[in-house]
């Protein structure tokens, strides 16, 4: 049977929903976020609605800098692996077409330009302008 593919704000919720129930309870980055975000998961979800929405839909509800709160996080390679690995897992257990693999597409690229962007930083002798 053929996965619908995202096209409202309740397929981004669907979609960030169950990626962050599965991200909470994972042994390798679970533990990182949980200590970060803490008892604020509604007002992250919220935030990740908005993200994707605006990502993928094209509506133009957020309006944040999404790197500047990793930049302090305790993140190497393998976390930004096991993220893709539960963001690609969970986009093809509920969607597929163009807008699921233009979310994985993006996934991806956000994921090589935060690995990037905190390597300059924790080589850098400079106090970074985030």
């Amino acid at each position: 049977m053929k996965k619908p593919d995202i096209q409202t704000l309740d397929d981004i919720k669907l979609l960030v929903n169950t990626f962050y129930g599965k991200v909470q309870n994972d042994e390798l980055i679970g533990p990182i976020f949980n200590t970060a975000i803490q008892d604020r998961w509604d007002a992250h979800l919220e935030k990740m609605y908005s993200f994707w929405q605006t990502i993928l839909l094209d509506e133009h509800s957020y309006g944040g800098r999404p790197f500047p709160p990793h930049a302090q996080l305790p993140i190497q390679k393998m976390h930004f692996d096991r993220w893709l690995t539960l963001f690609h897992e969970t986009v093809g257990q509920l969607f597929e077409g163009p807008v699921a693999s233009e979310a994985m597409s993006r996934g991806d690229k956000m994921a090589a330009l935060f690995q990037i962007k905190l390597e300059h930083i924790r080589q850098s002798p400079f106090r970074p302008l985030l």
